[in-house]
């Protein structure tokens, strides 16, 4: 099953042109990273006990179609790679319009900091496995 977020866009979110501003694409996307791993039992405070943090080495948005003020969206995240171990992934993030279109994608490629070492590590094995039951992001077919 895929995990989603239902938003509303706010006046924030919008520039000059009357539709949503370019990070905030990126913005909705990582507020779902956060939602969803709180979901897996990784909120901030758990992040914090663990010293260990998600850091990101690349992230890219494909824009399809407008999104205006107070349209409601929908966000969801598919895993379209990850080591063995957890230590690194790309979850690519589908924006929704309210009738279903896809609006946007935005691809992250990311990892685990050491939040004490400031060094790349390996996450605990019960995340790496909420990683690893991620449903799979499939491009669609052109």
């Amino acid at each position: 099953m895929v995990d989603s977020v239902t938003y509303r866009t706010r006046w924030a979110d919008m520039d000059p042109n009357g539709h949503m501003r370019h990070s905030a694409y990126a913005d909705y996307a990582a507020d779902h990273r956060v939602v969803m791993l709180a979901r897996w039992g990784f909120g901030v405070a758990r992040f914090a006990e663990l010293r260990l943090g998600p850091i990101l080495f690349r992230e890219e948005t494909k824009y399809l179609k407008e999104i205006g003020i107070g349209e409601e969206i929908r966000v969801d995240g598919r895993l379209a790679s990850a080591s063995a171990d957890g230590s690194r992934w790309t979850i690519v993030h589908t924006i929704y319009k309210a009738d279903g279109r896809v609006a946007a994608t935005v691809t992250v490629d990311g990892a685990w900091i050491d939040l004490d070492r400031r060094k790349l590590t390996t996450p605990p094995a019960e995340l790496a496995a909420e990683f690893s039951n991620m449903p799979a992001y499939e491009p669609a077919a052109r």
